[in-house]
Order: C-alpha cells, then sequence, then structure tokens
C-alpha cells in the first residue's frame, strides 16, 4: 500500500458544502502510513475552516471509514483542524472591526471520560528530569495500591511510555474505539503505539490538540465491571498549547510535579505548578526525581545535581513534598529494558520509594478539589 493508494479513497469523499472532494481541495494534511506488508496504521488531518467546526464531523467520520474499508488497514486515526485564512485586502477594503466582547466564547469547560473516575497529570516544567519513568511507575504502584490504573502517553512528539513499558504491538479496534494495550496490570495507550519509534511527528498545534482529545475520548479504558479508578497522564513538557488544552478541557483531579535538584530544573519546575493553579488545579506535590547517586562499589551517596531544591521549592510553595527517587543505574537499565524497576525488583529501595510517593498521591486524591476556573475576558 502507498500513500496514492490512500489519497485515491480519500478522494471519494466529498464534501457537502463544495461538492468537491476532501484531496481536491487540499484539505488531507500530515497523512502518516507505517506498518506493511500486510497490515497498515494510518493517521492523517482534515483541514476545514473555523465556523465549520462540529459540522465537519460527519466528513471526518466518512474519510476514516474510506480509508479503513481498504484491504489491509489495521487502524486509522484521522483528527479535525481549523485554519483560519485571513481575509484578502483592497484598495477599497475597510478595516476589519474588533470583536465585541459579547462576541466571544468562552472554550468548552472540562469534559469527564466515561469510566475513569480520577484523572490526574504527571508534569515536568522542562524534558530530561525523567518525568515518563516516574509516571510508569506512579501508575504502577497505585496498582499495586489495589486500584485500577489506566497511563495515557499525552507526549505527542516524543512517547516514551511503548519503550518504558516495552510494548511493541499495536492497539486493536472494535469499529468505534481503539481498546488500550493492557501491560503489568495498567491499561495504556501512546501515540508511539501506532508510529515507529524513530518516526518524528511533524504536526501543529491543533493538530496535537485533536489527537489527544482523540485518545481520551475515542479509547474504551472502561471495560464492563472494571471502571478505572485512575488515569495517569503523562504530559509533554513544558507549559505549551498540549498542556493548556489538557488543563483547561479535562477534569484533572491534581497534578504531579516532577523535578531534578538543580536549580535550573526547579525554575521550569515553578513555571509549571504556576500554569496549574492559573487553571484551577490542585498540585498534588512535587518529586524530586535523581536525587542522590549511591556508588555500587564504595557505598557513598553523592549529590550530582544538588540535594533538597525540590523540597525547599515545595515549601516556599505551599505544595506537598511527595519524596526523593534516588539516582541509580538499576532504574535505567530496567526502564531500558520495558520492565520498570516496580516489577523487575518490587521488593527494592527504589520500588520503595516510588511506591511511597504512589502511597502520598492515593491519599491526596481523596482530598483533592477543583474549583471552577473563572474565565475573564478583556
Amino acid at each position: 500500500m502507498t500513500r496514492d493508494d490512500i489519497l485515491k479513497a480519500l478522494d471519494q469523499v466529498i464534501d457537502p458544502v463544495s461538492g468537491r472532494s476532501i484531496v481536491q481541495q487540499d484539505m488531507v494534511t500530515g497523512l502518516v502510513l507505517k506498518g506493511g506488508p500486510t497490515s497498515y496504521n494510518v493517521g492523517f488531518a482534515l483541514e476545514v475552516a473555523p465556523e465549520q467546526g462540529k459540522a465537519a464531523e460527519p466528513l471526518r467520520s466518512a474519510a476514516e471509514a474510506a480509508v479503513k474499508a481498504l484491504p489491509g488497514v489495521l487502524s486509522v486515526t484521522a483528527v479535525l483542524t481549523a485554519h483560519a485564512q485571513e481575509p484578502a485586502h483592497s484598495h477599497t477594503h475597510s478595516p476589519r472591526p474588533a470583536p465585541r466582547p459579547t462576541d466571544r466564547q468562552p472554550p468548552p469547560g472540562p469534559q469527564g471520560i466515561p469510566g475513569v473516575a480520577q484523572i490526574i497529570a504527571v508534569a515536568s516544567g522542562k524534558g530530561g528530569v525523567g518525568k515518563s519513568t516516574v509516571a510508569v511507575n506512579l501508575a504502577l504502584g497505585l496498582k499495586r495500591l489495589g486500584l485500577q490504573v489506566g497511563l495515557l502517553d499525552a507526549d505527542i512528539y516524543g512517547p516514551s511510555v511503548p519503550r518504558l513499558l516495552g510494548i511493541t504491538e499495536k492497539p486493536e479496534s472494535d469499529g468505534k474505539k481503539l481498546k488500550p494495550i493492557e501491560k503489568f496490570g495498567i491499561r495504556t495507550m501512546s501515540i508511539g503505539f501506532l508510529v515507529k519509534e524513530d518516526e518524528a511527528m511533524i504536526w501543529r498545534g491543533p493538530m496535537v490538540q485533536s489527537a489527544l482529545t482523540q485518545m481520551m475520548a475515542d479509547v474504551a479504558w472502561s471495560t464492563p465491571g472494571a471502571p478505572l479508578d485512575v488515569l495517569v497522564l503523562d504530559m509533554p513538557p513544558g507549559t505549551g498549547d498540549a498542556q493548556l488544552t489538557i488543563a483547561q478541557r479535562v477534569p484533572l483531579k491534581g497534578a504531579v510535579i516532577v523535578s531534578t535538584p538543580q536549580d535550573i530544573a526547579l525554575i521550569d519546575a515553578r513555571k509549571g505548578i504556576a500554569m496549574f493553579r492559573k487553571t484551577q488545579i490542585p498540585i498534588l506535590g512535587i518529586v524530586e526525581n535523581m536525587s542522590a547517586f549511591v556508588c555500587p562499589d564504595c557505598g557513598h551517596t553523592h549529590h550530582i545535581f544538588g540535594h533538597g531544591g525540590a523540597r525547599d521549592t515545595a515549601a516556599k510553595l505551599g505544595a506537598p513534598f511527595l519524596g526523593e527517587i534516588p539516582l541509580v543505574p538499576m532504574i535505567r537499565e530496567t526502564s531500558d529494558a520495558g520492565t520498570p524497576v516496580m516489577v523487575a525488583a518490587p521488593d527494592g529501595p527504589e520500588a520503595k520509594a516510588f511506591l511511597a510517593v504512589a502511597q502520598q498521591v492515593k491519599a491526596a486524591l481523596g482530598t483533592a478539589e477543583r474549583t471552577a476556573p473563572k474565565m475573564v475576558f478583556e
């Protein structure tokens, strides 16, 4: 199968607004074709006018169905993205009036996920602090404490969950929703399940937002008789569009902030905390990752990145401090091998450190309350 085969199928999908096919109108963007030689995973976006909004959903469904009908297509991910066109200017064109405050519509409020009791985010102000490693082991720790747990890899540009959990298979679909892949007792989903590990996701912001929304709403997180107690979101690093989309559209119970002890990481961690607080999301606590290195030969403890920085930051900001995770080869080795330390060495000191964090998070989930954000338009 080739990209031309996909485009040929999409050329049969007619836009009822214009009467022309979506291919003729160059509406198909970001086409990705992976797999082979007998099974394929396809992803693409449909670029529509902003005013079409939800009215274009039947067109998206028709395009998805057209591709899914092709022989050998295992899964199809089609998202809607809007691109506003600037009006053409002429010598007689009058200036466009500024929108009145009454014309502005507030963004959609947080929407829950059926069968998911609580959703928490594991976030960091910058990359490279071990956020995904903490998210995976936290999810496994909550599972060990008796909860039904899901894990969503929300880092579209740098998905790590497939490698951390050793997952190489593709998710199945029941024709309506994707089925999460279960590993070590937790249900997982990641864009990394649908593309090659070294494939770059060259997507614009709206496409990423649409993909995130679909991975939450179009995945069968709950199974009959076994709803999820908590869904852990492994957030992308930083405070950009993807983070704001999740913070504003998902009813998060709270956020766990991951940082190393060094000042440069703590500066960005404080920015992440500020973002969540502005969107009225409780901070469940701060985790100090790579806290100290214990030499396996001599047993001495070395504070390579400093020590206590996250604890001090938590105290200054009035946030709970959840604990310290050591910098040891075992965590790195087990993560690279796809068997996290919570699974590979559940009784070791490293696993106990993650379990202590999970215990505090579980306790906080019973008390954290989110107030509705106040939207102010000036």
